[in-house]
């Protein structure tokens, strides 16, 4: 059973850093891509980040996803974090096994978590 369960969401200043974690079980984080999106209320579901075989880093402006395979968890890190942020956070398998130019669709992931909610605010 495919699972994707992610953490580490909160209530955050602007100016400051966040990691968001996501533990994949069920299937081989080899074989698939994982990707983080965003959707902040009132908003589309936007992709952030996509790590795969072979791409074990993913840089975009603030955001870094690595993944840890020993751990089957994959990370999104975040820094100076403003408050257009404020979004739920989720992670997803892709259809796909390695990251491409559908890694920011919605439309190319199988496989969702519950999302954890990340507010940016003094």
């Amino acid at each position: 059973q495919v699972q994707l369960v992610e953490s580490g969401g909160g209530l955050v200043q602007p100016g400051g850093d966040l990691r968001l974690s996501c533990v994949a079980s069920g299937f081989s984080m080899d074989d698939y891509a994982i990707a983080w999106f965003r959707q902040a209320p009132g908003k589309e579901r936007e992709g952030v980040s996509c790590v795969s075989r072979g791409i074990r880093s993913s840089v975009k402006g603030r955001f870094t996803g690595s993944r840890d395979d020993v751990e089957n968890t994959v990370y999104l890190e975040i820094v100076n974090l403003k408050s257009e942020d404020t979004a739920v956070y989720y992670c997803a398998r892709a259809l796909m096994r390695v990251c491409g130019n559908s890694a920011g669709d919605p439309n190319a992931m199988e496989y969702w978590g519950e999302g954890t909610l990340v507010t940016v605010s003094s």
